[in-house]
């Protein structure tokens, strides 16, 4: 258990992929898909729908990790590229419960044990404030890239 929050962080199970994505679909289309275009909508579900990803997942090139309540999948984050978080999302009914703060410390803890001493974002406008909140600085103003708003950020972790 996460000591700021009572649920389980660790290590996504290679059979708890489509259920990750599931909630992040959900959680999309909840909270973020009116910001974005219809290309940015459809950009946003063949990302998450990509085998690809999967792939990349299961040899431990694209990590997640998900907070879990007993076996429900409750929050999810994912790194890409070494330090881009990818994907955040926390079920709407589980929200300001420090689910998204402890799933990023998780990745901050991974990012200091491989000796890289920052975390990058490409923020939704939905999390800009949140991540503000942890610390992340804006690289650039918000911007229209393949339909979707995004705020490059960076936080250092030293």
């Amino acid at each position: 258990m996460h000591e700021k929050c009572k649920y389980e962080i660790r290590e996504a199970k290679p059979e708890e992929w489509e259920d990750a994505m599931a909630l992040a679909w959900r959680t999309f289309k909840r909270f973020e898909a009116c910001e974005y275009t219809p290309e940015g909508v459809k950009n946003f579900l063949d990302f998450i729908s990509d085998n690809a990803l999967r792939k990349m997942f299961l040899i431990h090139e694209y990590r997640l990790w998900v907070a879990l309540d007993g076996n429900r999948i409750v929050g999810l984050v994912s790194l890409r590229s070494g330090k881009l978080i990818s994907l955040l999302f926390v079920d709407e009914h589980y929200h300001r419960q420090g689910i998204g703060r402890a799933l990023t410390e998780q990745v901050w803890n991974f990012l200091k044990e491989k000796n890289i001493p920052f975390c990058t974002v490409n923020s939704s406008p939905y999390a800009v404030e949140f991540y503000h909140k942890l610390g992340f600085r804006d690289l650039a103003p918000q911007k229209l890239e393949a339909g979707m708003y995004i705020t490059p950020m960076r936080k250092e972790l030293c």
